[in-house]
């Protein structure tokens, strides 16, 4: 059975590598109603299937222009195509699954953006103690099946814990985002891979939400 969402990637991608050379709010305003139809229309109905294939998860499509009122790149417009899942059963902040397509990348991730003041805090207690340990064989599963992990945000472990401590690479995160970089073989089945991203991420989100 075909992917419904088989033309999203591949139309997506050319459509932004376009943007990309021609960013300015008249090129976009003569091409509106191709992003309404390529990009937001196929994306809008992906957010909500799949939100109903894992159970109600919140959907967000992030819009397509920038914020530039304190960058110094003043184009309008983002030359990427993002969506985020937030998925029920996060306690205090809600894990979520991440699909990005852009000219130069097409990536799908699972985890959280940012841990708010008081969950950070209890990431490091929760990495120092027997979580932590489960929480790193389960990463080093993910690494091992090809998946790519951000990198720690700190470049020192924080005090009070020890600088040498088993698990300093985790204490050194203010975030937790894992990845995988889709082959341009699964670009014409995007749903496929966004479950079976998802079916391999599960282990994570079960021991993420012991903490938050």
């Amino acid at each position: 059975m075909s992917d419904p969402f088989a033309q999203l990637i591949p139309e997506a991608r050319a459509y932004l590598a376009e943007l990309a050379a021609n960013n300015s709010r008249d090129w976009f305003n003569d091409h509106k109603a191709r992003y309404e139809a390529e990009l937001k229309g196929p994306a809008t109905l992906l957010l909500d299937q799949f939100a109903a294939e894992i159970g109600g998860a919140g959907t967000k499509l992030f819009r397509p222009h920038r914020d530039v009122r304190f960058s110094k790149d003043k184009t309008p417009y983002n030359t990427h195509l993002h969506m985020l899942w937030t998925l029920p059963g996060g306690g205090r902040q809600a894990p979520g699954f991440f699909f990005g397509i852009a000219p130069d990348y097409v990536s799908i991730g699972g985890g959280v953006m940012g841990f708010d003041k008081a969950v950070l805090t209890d990431w490091r207690n929760a990495v120092d103690g027997p979580l932590g340990a489960e929480l790193k064989q389960v990463l080093d599963g993910l690494r091992a099946d090809g998946m790519r992990i951000g990198e720690p945000e700190l470049k020192r472990v924080p005090a009070p814990f020890d600088k040498g401590h088993p698990r300093g690479e985790l204490l050194r995160r203010k975030a937790l985002t894992v990845w995988r970089d889709l082959p341009e073989s699964d670009f014409h089945s995007p749903l496929a891979a966004l479950s079976g991203t998802y079916q391999k991420l599960l282990p994570l989100y079960d021991k993420l939400r012991e903490f938050l």
